[in-house]
């Protein structure tokens, strides 16, 4: 009777102090920031990716920020997470890679993107030398030198040639045929992509294999995260034949200077770096190029038909360049540099999407923050969004309003702290020229030769990553001379 009796009651202490700790994880009497780690195991995990319909603030963020203030503490996944949305402590945090914090990927994308034998519990370890030659690779063939040189005349032609094969159509899906575009470009220019000699890669499983990035790692029939896992053999084995073509040819052949020439050059030097490591770097590199452009071109587009006055001085600023010329010419970067209100727009845009849901580290030792104290071991979520939509510092932050960037940029309030929209601190991405000028030219097309019509609207859906309910549908028209 007495074992009967007692078996429960042990059962049910032990329950009670696991709840405890899990709810009270203080750690050598240091204090933490305020804030519920959730249901023992499961965290808040469920509450975070609920979908939210919004360019507002995620419902998850805006109720902790309201009740615990701008840094407060959580559970997702798995893992103990603090939360940031003060510009100056976010700043700091990003600023403190290899000092105080390392960077940190969520389960889902250590193994979608096959980092797996390069990351220990999520922490990235490709770093040093390794990261830099990387690093400097990706920059070498997006930065302003090469853009430069050769990249402006090329995308020109690419949205050209994208925009008249739209008007040819009765509507378009935008987001789908923004993918489609740069996934085409992309894979051709870094990696010389023939789809006849290697078979087409699908624009739509790219998109599902950004949805799984972000989303619970169970790998259940019918989840998202299985359907990314079943869909990304064939990519990599696309990836895989391109990388044995290219060091069948090397050394004999040296034509194109693209990244997938100059990585297989430094794979002899390098035993770390091998053909699956490659592949799923390539892999990675489309992922992070093709999603947030084709999302950002497509949420332009539909604030832009919502907003008529933007789109009149878009065409205005855009024509005057159009008609300086006196042969119908790429458009120089000077011209790129002189057009101020298209910039304007795109930063509009930029902060008011906020694509990416956080930026990830995790602390490798206590880091003291005002009175509190993040536990080494613990992640670090900086929240771009809740930065952007800081009504402080942008006045009625969820109306769209191009002009508002001139009186920022007279008060110097556009610091790294207060717009960040492609990452600070050593991990700011070597891609943002690219997509800026990318958005510009695509806005001078846009603005100068064709007219759009909104056929069906879409609906934003943040979960946490942004995508397009039931897709975005436009009828594009070539305007009359």
């Amino acid at each position: 009777m007495w074992s009967i009796c007692i078996i429960p009651l042990v059962i049910i202490i032990a329950m009670t102090y696991c709840s405890h700790k899990w709810r009270n994880p203080t750690s050598k009497g240091i204090r933490l920031p305020p804030g519920s780690m959730g249901l023992p195991f499961i965290g808040e995990t469920i509450q975070f990716f609920i979908p939210s319909k919004s360019l507002d603030l995620h419902s998850f963020l805006k109720s902790r920020i309201n009740k615990y203030g701008p840094l407060f503490q959580t559970s997702l996944v798995g893992r103990s997470v603090v939360v940031s949305s003060d510009p100056d402590i976010s700043h700091f945090i990003l600023q403190q890679e290899g000092k105080l914090v390392e960077l940190w990927y969520m389960d889902s994308f250590v193994r979608l993107v096959g980092l797996s034998g390069s990351v220990k519990d999520g922490s990235c370890i490709i770093a040093g030398s390794i990261h830099k030659r990387l690093k400097k690779l990706v920059f070498d063939q997006f930065g302003p030198q090469n853009l430069k040189a050769k990249l402006l005349p090329q995308l020109q032609e690419m949205i050209n040639q994208a925009l008249l094969n739209w008007t040819t159509q009765n509507f378009v899906e935008l987001k789908h045929a923004c993918t489609v575009m740069i996934i085409n470009f992309t894979m051709s220019h870094l990696f010389g992509y023939d789809p006849v000699k290697y078979g087409e890669i699908q624009a739509e499983e790219f998109t599902h294999f950004f949805e799984g990035l972000m989303s619970l790692p169970l790998n259940i029939p019918g989840t998202t995260y299985h359907r990314c896992l079943k869909k990304q053999k064939s990519t990599l084995k696309i990836m895989k034949m391109m990388i044995e073509d290219r060091q069948a040819k090397l050394p004999e052949e040296r034509t194109r200077g693209d990244f997938l020439e100059l990585i297989v050059e430094d794979m002899k030097n390098n035993n770390l770096l091998t053909s699956d490591l490659i592949s799923y770097m390539m892999f990675g590199l489309l992922l992070a190029t093709f999603e947030t452009i084709s999302t950002t071109l497509t949420l332009t587009v539909m604030l832009l038909t919502q907003h008529p006055l933007v789109v009149q001085e878009l065409e205005r600023e855009n024509k005057e360049i159009v008609q300086k010329r006196s042969v119908e010419t790429a458009m120089t970067w000077e011209e790129f540099r002189s057009l101020t209100f298209t910039k304007q727009v795109i930063n509009e845009v930029l902060r008011m999407g906020n694509f990416v849901p956080g930026f990830l580290r995790r602390a490798i030792k206590d880091i003291q923050i005002k009175e509190y104290t993040i536990p080494e071991g613990w992640t670090i979520m900086v929240v771009p969004s809740a930065i952007h939509l800081n009504p402080e510092t942008y006045t009625d932050p969820f109306v769209f309003n191009p002009w508002r960037w001139k009186h920022l940029a007279e008060n110097n309030v556009t610091s790294a702290k207060n717009f960040i929209p492609f990452g600070e601190g050593i991990r700011l991405c070597p891609g943002a020229e690219f997509s800026k000028v990318l958005l510009t030219l695509f806005l001078n097309v846009l603005a100068t030769k064709y007219s759009w019509s909104q056929v069906k609207p879409g609906e934003i859906i943040r979960a946490p990553t942004m995508g397009f309910g039931k897709g975005y549908y436009i009828k594009v028209a070539e305007k009359s001379i």
